[in-house]
């Protein structure tokens, strides 16, 4: 029989447990979108956050139960992704200040926990909404809470998982949106899952999970590193320039000898490191669009990183240069105002910078940088006062966590779509003050509209509207304005409903897939329909969204 105290090693496998459940039913959960556009991501945010945790505890083992809670706070604070993910992290945040001081858990002390995760995940948000994993973790917190002197502790937490479960089933009676989409809150579903784990690691029925005996993706890249920085290749010199590390949750069979083979064509330096479904590759490319496009046709890609070799040796060398003797002197200036924004495809990474972005984080739509992600980039710029665009609803949380978390003067601006990013960005003035700058930016969010042109992933009804799936869907601000099968006659819906009288320019950033033959077409349409309106052209190069349009 489980005694009625834990101590971390059990809470350790409870926490364990909690994750594998939810990896389990990740695509379940993802599934659960209520738009049928292809970043249903809950999901997947939700257990690369807790994953994290789990390789914090992992790797820092305590049987003090408050420490080894805190420890595993930590883990999901700096790994959280997109806005389920911040509040997964804000509610073991909470359960871990709720216990910190205590070696072992009984049933009281775990729905103080729950209780106190519950309260810091409200103050952590906003606007709080009702029928989501809010709700789902208040009413389990709220029901279990009377509950607390009660039977055994397995009795107990039987007892989270049906109060979780029974609330879970509720969400669209608080949320019209669900109903009408005929689904329960992704983000509920996952914590029940997450719920449903604990149990069983606290019944002890650990699941087994073979570890491999050859080094990790990071551990051979740092040896492949260490062996390239060992040559002092001149930057001109370096015939792959970009360093790009992907990983990939797979969604069709890949055979490993193939996939390095087919990466080969693309670049040098390939790794390739598999774990059941998830892929992680590294490989020294020249455009790294290819390798992206590439893995992306074998799965979702959940993580991004392209570092450029070629700046980073001139970086080196210029570094070197300023601290020989000759040079210590001299010091490089402090700007006076940096930004760190997020973005997905080649070509509108390179306008960011362009626009003067110094650290641009690739993610967005279908791939949420975590607190980490974006605390690292914060951390990399010397300024006096550093702007955050997260150009995402869904990452604005966690930059907001990333900017309390560094010791910098960092300010987030929140900034919803890549349109917002670009038009804030724009005003910038170095000469101005923070506080005038912020007042610029948010007044450019609101004078531009955004839109975007993807695809359906499944048959649905959004706004009494019936979509199928691969039909090509318009969104206005996020709302979906236009559906069809064809790209053109949507597209041309869509900006009938953002073009106005007061409509001066438009900018049109095309994706992959979208040839010379459609913004031909395009290009007539805009003519003979808004002859007054200037319209410009990018190649974004991003991939999933056709277009991404903003007019002002």
């Amino acid at each position: 029989m489980v005694k009625d105290k834990i101590n971390g090693e059990k809470l350790a496998l409870m926490f364990k447990e909690g994750a594998l459940t939810l990896e389990k039913n990740r695509k379940k959960v993802d599934a659960l979108n209520v738009f049928p556009v292809p970043d249903g991501d809950t999901g997947t945010n939700m257990s690369l956050t807790i994953q994290t945790g789990v390789k914090e505890i992992t790797s820092k083992p305590n049987h003090h139960a408050g420490k080894l809670a805190k420890t595993f706070s930590k883990g999901l604070l700096m790994g959280a992704r997109g806005n389920s993910g911040v509040i997964l992290s804000q509610l073991f945040r909470g359960f871990s200040q709720a216990v910190e001081q205590k070696a072992e858990l009984g049933i009281e002390e775990l729905a103080k926990a729950l209780e106190e995760g519950v309260k810091t995940a409200y103050k952590a948000v906003m606007k709080p909404v009702e029928g989501t994993i809010l709700t789902v973790a208040k009413d389990t917190a709220e029901n279990v809470e009377k509950q607390a002197n009660n039977g055994s502790l397995v009795k107990w937490m039987e007892e989270v998982v049906h109060h979780a479960t029974v609330s879970l089933q509720t969400t669209p009676d608080l949320l019209p949106v669900l109903k009408e989409a005929e689904v329960v809150d992704s983000g509920g579903q996952g914590l029940v899952y997450i719920y449903e784990g604990m149990l069983r690691g606290l019944k002890g029925e650990k699941t087994e999970k073979v570890e491999s005996e050859s080094p990790s993706l990071e551990e051979l890249v740092k040896i492949e590193h260490y062996q390239h920085a060992q040559t002092h290749v001149a930057p001109e010199d370096i015939e792959f320039g970009y360093c790009t590390e992907v990983m990939i949750q797979l969604e069709k069979e890949l055979n490993e000898e193939t996939f390095r083979t087919e990466l080969s064509s693309f670049g040098d330096s390939i790794l390739v490191v598999r774990d059941d479904d998830l892929v992680k590759i590294h490989i020294h490319a020249e455009y790294p669009g290819e390798v992206l496009t590439k893995s992306q046709s074998y799965g979702s890609l959940v993580h991004v990183k392209i570092d450029n070799m070629r700046k980073q040796r001139e970086e080196i060398i210029s570094y070197e240069h300023e601290q020989s003797p000759k040079n210590h002197s001299e010091q490089r200036a402090q700007v006076r105002y940096g930004v760190v924004t997020v973005a997905f495809g080649e070509g509108i990474v390179e306008l960011f910078k362009g626009m003067g972005a110094h650290q641009v984080i690739l993610g967005g739509q279908t791939m949420n940088p975590s607190t980490e992600d974006i605390s690292n980039a914060i951390a990399q710029i010397d300024a006096d006062h550093i702007f955050v665009l997260p150009n995402n609803s869904n990452i604005i949380m966690a930059a907001e966590q990333a900017a309390n978390v560094v010791d910098k003067d960092v300010e987030v601006v929140p900034t919803k779509s890549i349109a917002e990013g670009l038009s804030a960005l724009f005003v910038i003035d170095q000469e101005k003050d923070a506080t005038f700058n912020r007042q610029a930016m948010l007044e450019a969010m609101k004078d531009v509209k955004s839109g975007q042109v993807t695809y359906a992933v499944r048959d649905s009804r959004v706004n009494g509207n019936e979509i199928k799936e691969g039909d090509f869907i318009g969104l206005l601000n996020k709302e979906i304005k236009a559906a069809g099968t064809k790209l053109e006659e949507v597209t041309k819906q869509l900006l009938r409903q953002m073009i106005d009288d007061d409509s001066e320019i438009v900018t049109m950033i095309y994706g992959e897939g979208v040839d010379e033959i459609f913004i031909k077409e395009l290009e007539q349409f805009f003519s003979d329909t808004y002859p007054e309106v200037e319209v410009e052209w990018y190649d974004g190069k991003q991939p999933i969204y056709s277009l991404i349009i903003a007019v002002e």
